[in-house]
């Protein structure tokens, strides 16, 4: 059995759309599924409940972290998956990632991104395509909405810590040779369709990146998160000329948000500033 901890925050437009995929062609008591729906103010609890092998817990407080903790403490078994409600991941790929933590070495892996662009505004597609070919987000396993360890890669983590970027404190957990994006697995991201949506979700993120530049805690012995620097983007340029326009497009996203995000810091504003367009 691998159990899977689901947070849910006011999810009930999309999290059917995951537990019908879990479920589609799971066999009998393979899959122990906990939602955590926290601080919902709609149907996703009773969505949760729609579907036979899920277990719901429901919490007042709308904590992404607190709800990961709720879902650690009533998970049975090992391996354990974290998966994002907004995501779509099938048992297939399921399979595929426990496999992929029971290799010697491996604490923690992560699936193949799919990210359909269709019906997504220009730069947005522009931004995604950027995005996709940088290295660290190639290999590193945060920006997938599911991590998958096993029991020593579960004791790594050492408990969820109230950060914003829950998966890049998982990313700065592990070594490259103790991760594995697995490639039998593959999760659906929906990016976001609008450019303001988009960049609602990159205030987001660097507002939680730059919690953890300030001492966030984060598992003993964490690396440093990792960087893309202008030299990155030089380099993506000078191989694809055409996509020089694109490039600039990235870089000016990035440093507007990163800019938004100082001062969200600085203000210790922590407002969780969601993408709405993609669950539409």
């Amino acid at each position: 059995m691998t159990s899977i901890v689901v947070p849910a925050h006011n999810e009930e437009r999309v999290l059917g759309r995951l537990l019908t995929a879990l479920f589609a062609d799971a066999r009998p008591g393979e899959l122990d599924v906990v939602v955590v729906a926290n601080g919902c103010t709609d149907a996703t609890a009773q969505v949760a409940a729609g579907f036979t092998g899920v277990r719901v817990l429901e919490t007042p407080v709308p904590s992404k972290s607190a709800a990961l903790r709720l879902g650690d403490e009533a998970a049975t078994s090992f391996p354990r998956l974290y998966v994002d409600a907004d995501v779509v991941l099938g048992a297939a790929d399921v399979r595929a990632l426990s496999e992929a933590v029971t290799r010697p070495g491996v604490l923690a892996a992560g699936p193949v991104r799919v990210l359909p662009m269709g019906g997504a505004e220009m730069r947005v597609r522009w931004y995604y395509d950027v995005w996709q070919r940088l290295p660290a987000v190639r290999d590193e396993l945060f920006g997938r909405g599911v991590v998958a360890v096993g029991e020593a890669g579960h004791a790594r983590l050492g408990g969820w810590r109230d950060v914003m970027s829950d998966d890049l404190m998982v990313t700065v957990a592990f070594g490259a040779d103790e991760r594995l994006v697995a490639p039998g697995a593959r999760v659906v991201v929906h990016p976001p369709r609008t450019y303001a949506d988009l960049m609602r979700r990159r205030v987001r993120a660097m507002t939680g990146n730059a919690e953890l530049a300030l001492g966030a805690p984060v598992a003993p012995g964490a690396r440093p998160a990792p960087r893309t620097g202008l030299s990155d983007l030089a380099r993506l340029a000078a191989r694809r000329p055409a996509s020089t326009p694109k490039v600039a497009l990235f870089a000016a996203t990035a440093a507007l948000a990163r800019l938004r995000a100082r001062r969200a810091v600085r203000e210790g504003d922590r407002t969780w500033l969601r993408d709405e367009s993609s669950r539409t």
